[in-house]
């Protein structure tokens, strides 16, 4: 039986290799690692704008790959955080190179990495970001309890009426085992999966590619062996709960009340997990980064990509056929320039689709070694967005103030001592023509001499005079043919000489009357410009 479980387990890990994940994204428990991690050694982690306006979330679940809960959680962490990783990829391009050579090796170590695919999973990061539970100061009397609940069943067989105090003992057990309960649920659900993830970290090593590269990680998963004895009791919990029936469940739940099981064991492996923080964590990242390398190899295998080359000495973003990898037959452009990019172009022509394609294979780049192109060179940058904001209403905030702060921290991260790679769609746009036009002019020469290339779209063309001289101007447009709107989402040198609005109005057939005097008032505008 057990065979058979494995047989169907390969066949289904063979089959996704290179497809997207068909299952749900539990982002609360997902992103549990990266909350509570430390990135004040982190060259930049990404900020929440920038995430809402990449669809960071939705990119994340097109690239998740990966086999095990632990590596879910590390690959988000890994795209959520910009460092230099270039060291850390060589092992990887080193490992993915080995595992498409033997894809039946590869397939092993899927199976290995699907034994930690379980939700309880989730929570082994508590065991080295938070204070583990120390035993309370009436530990003492657990094993007092506990030693005359089986004395007295003993004596019972003697006595009948000495089953008496285990009956006065039992809610008393209940009340301390769910009253604990509350305080150690979360080591509850870590410490079974510690288990299972020394094991497969033990099993991983015994692949010669793995433990040449990782060959450091030895002491910190025998760290965890030497604990494990101990804790046997949670790795049958844990089966119970997922394989058995609830009356098994419930008869194992009376057995811990009646004898404190629970806290008696939890405190115990909770003692032996103490200043262990650290080679847990080792282990924890060992299996994460194996498991994103195998998912990198995935998402290789169903997409067009390049590795690009990465160096801290680069000066700006060159991309040979960008595509966004979250668009369906994406067109694909080019980006090869020693300046910051100003785009004109009309409604939907694809200016703020192309700003975030830059964004998303950056990330992926710089995180992955992967981006959807077929030629790319990247800086180590900070990288900051405004693309999509909103009001907060809760906050009294209006679009334009929210606007004006998510600038300003951009103005004061962005530095001449590190490089920026800056996405903006249309600035200030909550506000007047005039001092909007100001306004951007203003910010957008400040930020250019901070060291940042930046990428920004608008729908005013004067900013294209007043930073010519800076900036290298693109656009995108469009054609009409038989009343209908064609984009051809192709980027072009220069500045866009028509807009659509009107022609979308016409088209929508409103009144000849309003479409008439638009267009007048259109032609006089110009020629007053």
């Amino acid at each position: 039986m057990l065979f058979r479980r494995k047989k169907k387990t390969l066949q289904k890990l063979e089959s996704r290799f290179g497809h997207l994940k068909t299952e749900g994204f539990n982002f609360q428990l997902i992103t549990r690692y990266t909350a509570h991690k430390d990135h004040s050694s982190t060259f930049q982690e990404i900020s929440n704008q920038t995430g809402n306006d990449l669809d960071f979330d939705l990119f994340f679940c097109f690239v998740d790959r990966t086999s095990s809960k632990i590596g879910q959680q590390f690959l988000y962490d890994r795209l959520k955080t910009i460092d230099d990783r270039t060291e850390e990829f060589v092992v990887q391009e080193k490992i993915i190179t080995y595992l498409e050579k033997n894809p039946k090796e590869q397939l092993e170590i899927q199976y290995l990495l699907n034994k930690l695919n379980n939700h309880q999973t989730y929570y082994i990061p508590d065991l080295f970001q938070k204070e583990i539970e120390r035993k309370p100061k009436w530990f003492f009397l657990f094993p007092i309890l506990s030693f005359t609940a089986i004395l007295s069943i003993l004596l019972s067989f003697f006595n009948p009426n000495v089953a008496l105090i285990l009956f006065g003992l039992f809610p008393i057990n209940i009340l301390i085992h769910y009253g604990l309960k509350r305080k150690t649920t979360l080591f509850l659900n870590s410490v079974p999966s510690l288990l299972a993830m020394g094991a497969v970290a033990k099993n991983l090593l015994k692949v010669k590619v793995i433990r040449d590269s990782f060959s450091e990680i030895s002491p910190s998963i025998k760290v965890i062996a030497s604990i494990r004895r101990n804790m046997s009791f949670f790795k049958l919990e844990q089966k119970v709960d997922s394989d058995m029936e609830a009356a098994y469940w419930f008869l194992l739940e009376l057995i811990k009340i009646t004898f404190l099981l629970e806290p008696l064991l939890l405190f115990s492996s909770l003692d032996k997990l103490q200043n262990k923080a650290k080679d847990i964590e080792n282990v924890f990242r060992f299996i994460g980064q194996v498991d994103t390398f195998v998912s990198v190899a995935s998402l290789r295998k169903g997409e067009p990509y390049c590795t690009p080359t990465i160096n801290k000495n680069n000066r700006t973003i060159q991309f040979t056929d960008l595509r966004h990898p979250l668009v369906p037959h994406c067109v694909p452009n080019s980006v090869d320039t020693q300046k910051s990019i100003l785009l004109t172009g009309s409604n939907m022509s694809g200016k703020t689709t192309f700003i975030r394609s830059i964004g998303l294979n950056y990330i992926s780049g710089i995180a992955l070694n992967t981006c959807f192109a077929s030629a790319a060179s990247l800086p180590v940058a900070r990288l900051f967005s405004v693309i999509r904001i909103e009001d907060d209403v809760l906050n009294a905030s209006s679009y334009f103030y929210r606007e004006v702060d998510e600038i300003k921290e951009i103005i004061e991260q962005s530095g001449k001592s590190t490089r920026s790679i800056i996405l903006l769609d249309e600035l200030f746009k909550g506000t007047n023509t005039a001092e909007r036009i100001a306004a951007a002019k203003a910010v957008l020469s400040y930020l250019e001499q901070q060291n940042s290339q930046i990428f920004v779209s608008t729908h005013d063309i004067e900013l294209t005079t007043l930073l010519g001289d800076k900036f290298d101007l693109f656009h995108f447009t469009e054609s009409i043919v038989d009343s209908s709107i064609y984009f051809d989402y192709k980027i072009k040198k220069g500045i866009s000489q028509s807009g659509n609005a009107l022609k979308i109005i016409a088209i929508h057939q409103y009144p000849e009357a309003i479409v008439k005097e638009a267009e007048e008032l259109l032609h006089t505008m110009k020629r007053n410009y």
